[in-house]
């Protein structure tokens, strides 16, 4: 835990909120345009669903490397670093002229996206305790939903048409952000109160605490966890989830009757709800309700991709909501899960994180294509659906064997 003065550790988390902003609008900047990118550049809805599951796949190479990175060096010049590579990642996709550039330009994403992903928890770990690592965990989760809600609303809404319907446009806008922000992010930590040696001092204990073991050695040894293994597994259903839908959505609600700006109006309904359940949600899931909770929310994604198959209203926005309420925490409420697990804790969090998103981002790169190949071969999105509906409640007998597992190895 550090001893920075309390004031200052809000500072740092505003800074990680704004830096996972940036991630969430990027990471959801090509959904509103899958209609505009599909047209320019010919390409299919498989093709365009691979696209989508570039990013994940890169980051699976990259998670554990990354996590590794920031257990060494500071996280202010390792989150500055995977902003500038997200921002890197937008603009690449604004020059793409070919499916395989705008592949490419996507999978650039996932060599910063890690970065960010282990970095955020690794600063909250080690500046919050208590009730207040989770509603800080809550707040800086919400980063990426506002930044969902400003792409997917704004896009057809605003900037399409001020653009005169250059998506390209659209991708060089969100660059520029997330490269602001990753200024702006390495300007407020110039500020820290906290003289150096103390971070070198920190610094220099964990490298002492993690010299006997080799790296290989430390992820073997969580590996062997069985709890850590079930919330990877878990992370996989996740991820597979959260990531199909969250980029075929728009394309979803279009296909059942909505214009494209009411499909990203619609579309943001689940990202406004999960801001309320990434605020209220972690703090609720303390550690003697923190299964029951994780239940609870695996059952709502279940249901949710039954209901997002119809096209009346109030299924279609019940369906929304349930969405809004899975995805806000079931990430959250699983990563507070791994890093206070006995094996993992502070001074292997940066590691676990990185397992953890290696894990999770296969479903990652599932999600999306599994989606897309499966509505070219059934001419819909209901087979996806029922997919995402199956995994959900596999991920509630999960939750459940990890109960277990959890409550054997306390006993013992």
């Amino acid at each position: 835990m550090s001893t920075s003065p309390h004031w200052y550790r809000w500072i740092l988390l505003a800074g990680v909120w704004a830096m996972y902003c940036s991630f969430g609008l990027i990471v959801t900047s090509l959904a509103p345009l899958v209609g505009l990118i599909e047209s320019d550049l010919d390409i299919s809805h498989s093709a365009m669903g691979s696209v989508m599951g570039a990013w994940q796949l890169i980051f699976i190479i990259s998670a554990i490397p990354c996590g590794i990175l920031l257990d060494k060096i500071s996280v202010r010049s390792a989150l500055t670093l995977g902003g500038l590579i997200i921002a890197a990642s937008a603009l690449a996709r604004g020059f793409a002229d070919s499916y395989a550039m705008l592949m490419i330009a996507v999978m650039l994403f996932g060599v910063g996206g890690p970065i960010i992903s282990t970095g955020a928890p690794k600063v909250v770990t080690q500046h919050f305790d208590g009730q207040s690592r989770g509603l800080a965990m809550g707040i800086y989760m919400t980063g990426p939903s506002i930044g969902g809600v400003v792409s997917l609303t704004l896009t057809h809404s605003m900037l399409v048409p001020f653009f005169d319907d250059s998506w390209r446009a659209v991708m060089f806008l969100w660059g520029g952000f997330a490269a602001g922000v990753s200024i702006l992010w390495w300007l407020l930590t110039t500020i820290n109160p906290i003289p150096k040696i103390q971070e070198d001092m920190h610094q220099g204990t964990l490298e002492a605490a993690t010299a006997p073991l080799k790296q290989t050695q430390i992820i073997m040894n969580l590996l062997r966890q069985p709890s850590v293994v079930l919330v990877l597994l878990m992370g996989v259903g996740v991820f597979m989830f959260n990531h199909g839908l969250m980029n075929w959505l728009p394309a979803l609600l279009e296909e059942g009757g909505l214009s494209e700006v009411d499909s990203g109006y619609w579309a943001a309904i689940p990202t406004v709800v999960g801001i309320a359940g990434s605020l209220l949600i972690p703090r609720l899931a303390t550690p003697e309700r923190r299964y029951h909770i994780l239940i609870a929310l695996t059952l709502c994604a279940a249901l949710a991709s039954v209901l997002l198959q119809f096209s009346a209203d109030l299924p279609r926005i019940t369906g929304l909501v349930m969405q809004g309420i899975a995805r806000s925490s079931l990430m959250t409420v699983l990563i507070l899960t791994l890093l206070e697990l006995p094996a993992v804790g502070e001074k292997y969090a940066g590691i676990a994180s990185g397992i953890f998103f290696t894990a999770a981002e296969v479903g990652g790169v599932l999600g999306p294509i599994s989606l897309g190949i499966l509505y070219d071969v059934s001419g819909g999105f209901s087979a996806g659906l029922y997919l995402l509906s199956s995994i959900s409640l596999l991920i509630a007998i999960s939750a459940m064997a990890l109960k277990r597992t959890s409550t054997s190895a306390h006993n013992s």
